[in-house]
């Protein structure tokens, strides 16, 4: 696995985490009182939060597209609300997909956009009043339980069941963004992607506030095409190995693989390398999405990447499939109460 974050936070507590403890200790009382004492906007549209306890990648942004999908499915028009990453977008911006890149408004946003109409704000606020005037009724946040800006309809957490959340400890003596038992108090539910014991304790936390706990999955979307093939697989996301181990639980030969930090922005001799070890192995090149997207906005070297490279989609996939609607109608039911003044 290749993370930006410390290799130590995945680990079980470690003498570098007992020692960043006090800060952690500082941080996290600082998380817990803006979680708690915030004062939060509200806004004319259902608001959907879906964040996680840690950094990097646990499937919130494949959990806000199987949101939208029922959304949409109902009738609603939802749309995305962004922070991005690494962009140079000052202001609320409708991110476009004829003209804007992953440079400018970051790569998830891109991945969004290509479902529902997604604004890229670092004031969460103005993004979504920006999207209330673009007519959308539902908010669907990638990200920002912690931020506490918005007054949310439905909170979801997700955790990767493989990973859980590290070695538990807040920031920076481990991956935790806030105390996990007061990000709890603050959620709706809890949603559980994959399987292993990473998330029993969150659980078993959950169980006790009696708050929900959905399962679900990541189902890559037609992998019989690649089943018979040997595969070069890289991809710079949150945790590059969930991506290798979904594609070898869904029986595609992984014969090298390489994991590059999240958000990573290719350098020509990287991609010299893939295309290089690609070639003298006779492997084919396979990707995420967002990976892909990030390429997309390249030229030179990184173009013949993407013109080499699959996309291996990926869903995730609930495994009641009655769970994200009824997400859908929590949070409208909610919404209508808050405008009620109930």
């Amino acid at each position: 696995m290749v993370s930006e974050a410390p290799p130590f936070w995945w680990k079980r507590p470690s003498l570098q985490a007992a020692l960043l403890w006090p800060f952690g200790w500082v941080y996290g009382r600082v998380a817990r009182r803006v979680l708690d004492t915030n004062v939060r906007a509200a806004v004319d549209a259902a608001v959907i939060c879906v964040g996680n306890f840690t950094v990097g990648g646990s499937g919130k942004t494949p959990t806000a597209l199987t949101l939208a999908d029922a959304a949409l499915a109902r009738g609603f028009k939802p749309g995305f609300l962004s922070r991005g990453y690494g962009g140079g977008v000052r202001h609320a911006k409708l991110v476009d997909l004829s003209r804007d890149t992953a440079r400018l408004v970051g790569d998830e946003p891109m991945l969004l956009a290509e479902k529902a109409l997604t604004v890229v704000s670092a004031d969460r606020v103005e993004g979504a009043n920006l999207l209330v005037q673009e007519g959308c009724d539902l908010i669907i946040m990638d990200d920002g339980f912690q931020s506490a800006k918005l007054v949310f309809d439905q909170a979801l957490l997700v955790v990767d069941a493989r990973r859980g959340v590290g070695n538990g400890f807040v920031l920076p003596a481990g991956p935790v963004r806030a105390p996990i038992i007061d990000q709890m108090r603050h959620a709706d539910a809890l949603v559980v992607v994959g399987e292993g014991p990473g998330a029993d304790p969150m659980i078993r936390m959950a169980a006790r506030a009696a708050k929900p706990v959905h399962l679900a999955r990541l189902e890559p979307r037609e992998a019989y095409r690649y089943r018979d093939k040997n595969c070069l697989a890289f991809a710079a996301i949150g945790d590059p190995g969930k991506f290798f181990a979904t594609l070898e639980a869904a029986g595609i030969r992984v014969a090298h693989s390489r994991g590059f930090p999240d958000h990573h922005h290719f350098a020509d001799d990287e991609i010299a390398d893939l295309l290089d070890e690609a070639e003298l192995y006779g492997l084919d090149l396979i990707t995420t999405s967002k990976d892909h997207v990030r390429l997309r906005s390249g030229h030179g070297p990184a173009a013949e990447l993407v013109e080499k490279s699959q996309v291996l989609e990926i869903d995730l996939v609930f495994d009641s499939p009655h769970v994200a609607g009824a997400i859908i109608d929590s949070a409208f039911s909610a919404f209508k109460r808050r405008r009620a003044g109930i």
